[in-house]
């Protein structure tokens, strides 16, 4: 039985790693040898698919637009909770409790709620079809959520850490970002990484707000079909390159997430 249990972790991890193996196996595989039948590998190895994202602008300008507004709205988004994260975890005012509640509630909303809204409100100003539009609507949804967790680190560090930096002379800004933003760095790690991946897979406010220059890789995946039906197999090679960016960023922010879970904040 011990023996038993000690392989457990082992195929839970192949178990979650199917789907991932067989979305990569497709991408080197043809569309008709897809359809054909069930194969457990590659029948007739091909790199035409992969050759068709790197050579067709349409394609790899996708993932530039995508990283574009992704990186824009995870800079946006943490700088503006930065301190607003501070005032609920420093001070008490008339509201705050509500006003917190309020901010929490904006992203337990449906996208679809925001989409004509900020469709008419962008083609008024000008802004449809850019990078930054589709970057300040996600802002709707991961400012709250980086609020909630940054103020969840921040109540962690002491006040007097506060109280220390005043009396020895710091303004605040000098003290907010050579001394407490130092303190905080596995928050922020960890509010960057839900802001990241929550704007990397969100398609419905992307796919609304861009047309032709800013238009993500998510929308060009949804319109691959041809006179022949879809290409399975570039479709596979495109899903299997959006998997990149979130193991990247996973990479570099795996010790800020594990501390955000023993703090109990995520």
């Amino acid at each position: 039985m011990a023996r038993l249990t000690r392989y457990v972790p082992l195929l839970y991890i192949l178990f979650l790693m199917l789907p991932i193996y067989w979305l990569v196996s497709m991408s080197f595989k043809t569309t008709n040898e897809i359809l054909s039948g069930l194969t457990l590998w590659p029948q007739n190895f091909t790199l035409e698919n992969y050759a068709t994202i790197f050579t067709d602008s349409t394609w790899y300008m996708g993932y530039v637009n995508s990283i574009t507004y992704v990186v824009l709205n995870t800079i946006i988004s943490v700088a503006a909770a930065l301190p607003a994260a501070y005032a609920f975890s420093r001070y008490r005012f008339l509201g705050d409790k509500h006003l917190f509640f309020w901010l929490l509630t904006n992203r337990m909303a449906p996208a679809a709620v925001f989409a004509l809204p900020f469709f008419q409100l962008y083609s008024s100003v000008g802004l449809f079809d850019t990078h930054i539009a589709v970057a300040l609507a996600h802002t709707l949804f991961n400012i709250p959520l980086a609020v909630w967790i940054l103020e969840g680190f921040m109540r962690g560090v002491p006040t007097e850490l506060d109280e220390t930096a005043y009396v020895d002379g710091y303004s605040f800004p000098k003290f907010f970002v050579k001394i407490f933003v130092p303190t905080i760095t596995a928050g922020i790690g960890v509010a960057a990484f839900f802001c990241f991946m929550f704007s990397w897979v969100e398609l419905l406010l992307a796919k609304t707000l861009t047309a032709v220059d800013a238009k993500p890789i998510a929308a060009t995946m949804t319109r691959t079909a041809s006179t022949s039906g879809y290409q399975l197999g570039l479709l596979a090679a495109a899903g299997s390159l959006t998997l990149i960016p979130g193991a990247v960023v996973i990479y570099f922010v795996r010790n800020y997430i594990a501390k955000g879970f023993a703090l109990g904040r995520v």
